[in-house]
């Protein structure tokens, strides 16, 4: 338990006793999603090549000092409430070197993980003052884990590639190459901040924290107007509801977003906390890092695959009942869609006449009439 230790020299002792997972490897937390959405980035055309340039030219130290000047690194002098968190969720998580910490002054709530060689965690004002201690906790805990995981190289890339694809949009076919990447990486870094939240979770060690702080960061400081089971209703009302037309603009809606939305999160976070994966780890039980070196990659990809296959199974979202269906051999395409689409129609498909046919059927096509209305 962390109830009290020393740590890189800086003593401290934490509100309430946690438990510790020495040697973790991150694949204990790492959401099926990230791993698979990462591999899925990897193969992507270009991106190797893109991946190594950009590994010797991105200015890191640049970036560091740009922090250093115009932020406030957390230390025992300032912040010092985050820099015993910082510490706490580093012992527990077992990660041997604290990355630098920095406050910015950004009225927006944000953190997040960057750096190319050293990770350096960064937090706004926004969030500071939104946030109360064991919320924050898991936060802090959330960017450990995205440091434990690696995330911080391909969170850096997206950034740099962000900001050059707006500077090439000028160019043709240059801007559509640089922004199939970053959708890419968009997409994979969407998933990766699944796996933290998991992270956050074994640090701070309180669901409802945890819950509140993805409260706080969807409708702000008002938690008094707020509930935690109407808030996960909004998650299965979002995944359930509306026709295939939902679906697209739901895929649309995400596209340019670098977080998943709050309340998918939260339902996320609750079901691997209920679930007996978490139980485990909390027992003890969970993948070491000295174990890393002799994990199975097609194990890992299989694992991924099995997550996406239950996921798409138990969806209720209509674009994924329709690819179980279809794949299952049920139905007719056409059919299917154009139920899935009716609300596009205000006519229902008339069912199969009999034998007999009337003059308009003359032609002797069988399908329904349309309606262009």
């Amino acid at each position: 338990m962390s109830d009290g230790h020393e740590h890189n020299g800086h003593e401290h002792v934490p509100s309430r006793q946690r438990r510790r997972f020495p040697g973790i490897s991150s694949r204990t937390y790492e959401h099926p999603a990230d791993r698979s959405a990462l591999v899925a980035l990897r193969r992507l055309s270009g991106f190797d090549t893109v991946f190594k340039a950009l590994s010797g030219l991105l200015p890191e130290r640049s970036l560091r000092l740009l922090f250093l000047s115009d932020s406030v690194r957390v230390s025992d002098q300032q912040f010092a409430h985050l820099n015993v968190m910082l510490r706490d969720a580093c012992y527990i998580l077992d990660l041997e070197k604290v990355p630098p910490m920095y406050v910015n002054q950004d009225p927006q709530p944000n953190a997040m993980c960057i750096g190319m060689d050293e990770p350096i965690i960064v937090v706004t004002t926004g969030l500071v003052e939104l946030l109360d201690e064991e919320e924050m906790r898991a936060v802090v805990g959330h960017e450990v884990g995205h440091a434990l995981s690696g995330h911080s190289v391909y969170r850096t890339i997206l950034l740099f590639l962000t900001s050059l694809a707006v500077r090439v949009a000028w160019i043709p076919l240059g801007n559509l190459a640089i922004m199939a990447i970053v959708t890419g990486l968009r997409e994979w870094f969407r998933k990766s901040e699944l796996s933290a939240d998991r992270a956050g979770l074994l640090v701070g060690q309180d669901l409802q924290a945890s819950m509140r702080g993805l409260m706080k960061i969807a409708g702000g400081n008002h938690l008094h107007e707020m509930n935690v089971d109407a808030f996960l209703a909004q998650a299965e009302e979002y995944e359930a509801g509306g026709d295939l037309r939902d679906s697209v603009l739901k895929i649309l809606n995400v596209l340019p977003r670098s977080h998943p939305f709050t309340t998918v999160r939260a339902a996320e976070l609750k079901k691997w906390a209920e679930s007996r994966d978490y139980q485990r780890i909390m027992d003890g039980h969970y993948p070491r890092r000295d174990e890393d070196k002799d994990t199975s990659v097609r194990d890992s990809w299989r694992e991924s695959a099995n997550h996406y296959s239950t996921h798409v199974k138990s969806s209720k979202d209509p674009l994924m009942k329709l690819v179980t269906d279809l794949a299952g051999g049920a139905g007719d395409l056409g059919d299917r869609v154009r139920r899935g689409f009716g609300g596009f129609t205000n006519a229902s498909p008339k069912p199969p006449q009999g034998p007999e046919r009337g003059p308009s059927d003359s032609s002797g096509d069988d399908r329904p009439p349309r309606d262009d209305s």
